[in-house]
């Protein structure tokens, strides 16, 4: 790709991932497994966004690419489809737990009409499109 510098070596490597540390790996998959946990408060605490008086729940679908670009992020640093999905499995267990009511009797999930189905809404749209992509790129060949 190109003449670049003349006096200067290509630092092109098609693997990154492949000089890390033993320490790294596991060190990143916690991380991207706690911005699970925050995609899911963001995406919760957001939902019952209005747009004048029409429910508007775009925090779902934005959940729902957050989610899919974490479980990206997570394939590169694994070669295990479990692992991988470790920041959506993160997720859900966040919105199983918002889904109960906290210990002042509080509720995240809760509204009248149309946003009674806020939480299957954010369920639909948050794990799809990262379930999608680990189930496609298991079934895909090697």
């Amino acid at each position: 790709m190109g003449g670049g510098f003349a006096d200067r070596v290509a630092r092109q490597h098609p693997d990154l991932t492949a000089d890390a540390p033993d320490w790294q790996r596991p060190v990143l998959l916690g991380v991207l497994a706690f911005d699970g946990v925050l995609s899911a408060l963001v995406g919760a605490f957001f939902l019952p966004i209005y747009l004048g008086s029409v429910p508007f729940p775009i925090s779902g679908l934005l959940s729902g690419l957050v989610n899919l670009a974490l479980v990206w992020a997570a394939s590169q640093w694994t070669t295990t489809p479990r692992l991988a999905a470790l920041p959506v499995w993160t997720w859900l267990a966040t919105v199983l737990v918002l889904a109960f009511a906290g210990p002042g009797k509080d509720i995240v999930f809760g509204g009248t009409g149309i946003m009674q189905l806020g939480p299957i809404v954010l369920l639909v749209l948050g794990a799809a499109p990262p379930v999608w992509f680990v189930f496609r790129r298991t079934q895909l060949p090697v």
